[in-house]
């Protein structure tokens, strides 16, 4: 991971140098649509409240558990054991970028929804509340972690998802066999380059043209911003979308010639 300084002069740069958020100068207009409709969108459907206060309740829980990481581990906490608040403060997305992944779901009708990454469950919330999800299939390394989220989803009464355990490496391909076709991939379960970039070839083998993968901390570091550049660059890629923290690519054949956007969120 990038240190602190690093980072952070990476995003003053982002945020001096990417379009201002509100579609000016964007010229394709199936951006221009998603940046309107999707990032400015400002609707604060009910269960968003219900998923921030649950995310309340476990700021305070004292609550240690035992991790099993399979990725890149924490930089902040590199032990096995950490409490129940520490990983929702550190591991857990914001909820600004829940939103966005409810809002993008309900946008573009996404049905059924696979995510690498569970951790305590709050993206997988937004992602399943959204009215048109209709599953969320959500895969995570660690089994403490994952029955955690179980409960989570219980306090949330939320029905249409599926945990998996284990290792990406050993669940993944089963998933994606067995499993209904993903329209939206979310990865956010391995913050290297190469599972990464191979966790990605493997979804992008079953992906159709109106699909979208969303990649969770894209200048993380030096090898997530290999891999994202590398994923951009794929031939099935037509769009890619920079927010800083996430990168969002579309395989959309309208896109007659590549195109890449890095817009301020």
């Amino acid at each position: 991971m990038y240190n602190l300084f690093t980072l952070s002069a990476k995003y003053l740069k982002y945020q001096l140098t990417a379009s201002n958020g509100k579609g000016h100068g964007v010229h394709s207009p199936f951006v221009f649509d998603f940046v309107v409709n999707v990032l400015n969108d400002k609707s604060r459907p009910p269960a968003f409240n219900k998923i921030e206060a649950l995310r309340a309740s476990l700021l305070k829980q004292e609550e240690k558990i035992t991790v099993e990481d399979f990725g890149a581990g924490s930089a902040l906490d590199p032990s096995r054991e950490r409490k129940i608040r520490d990983i929702a403060r550190h591991a857990a997305k914001p909820a600004k970028y829940g939103r966005l992944l409810h809002r993008v779901i309900e946008h573009y009708q996404c049905r059924n929804i696979l995510e690498l990454g569970t951790s305590l469950g709050l993206s997988t919330s937004y992602m399943a509340t959204a009215p048109s999800a209709q599953k969320v299939v959500t895969l995570e390394g660690s089994v403490t972690i994952a029955n955690q989220a179980n409960q989570n989803f219980t306090t949330l009464s939320l029905h249409n998802f599926e945990i998996i355990t284990g290792n990406f490496d050993h669940t993944l391909d089963a998933v994606l066999k067995n499993h209904p076709k993903p329209n939206l991939v979310f990865f956010d379960g391995n913050h290297r380059k190469e599972p990464t970039l191979r966790y990605f070839r493997q979804c992008l083998a079953k992906a159709a043209e109106n699909d979208i993968f969303i990649f969770d901390d894209i200048h993380w570091s030096a090898e997530m911003e290999e891999a994202w550049r590398d994923i951009c660059q794929d031939d099935a890629v037509t769009c890619s979308i920079d927010l800083f923290f996430v990168g969002i690519v579309f395989f959309r054949r309208d896109f007659r010639e590549k195109q890449a956007f890095t817009i301020r969120y």
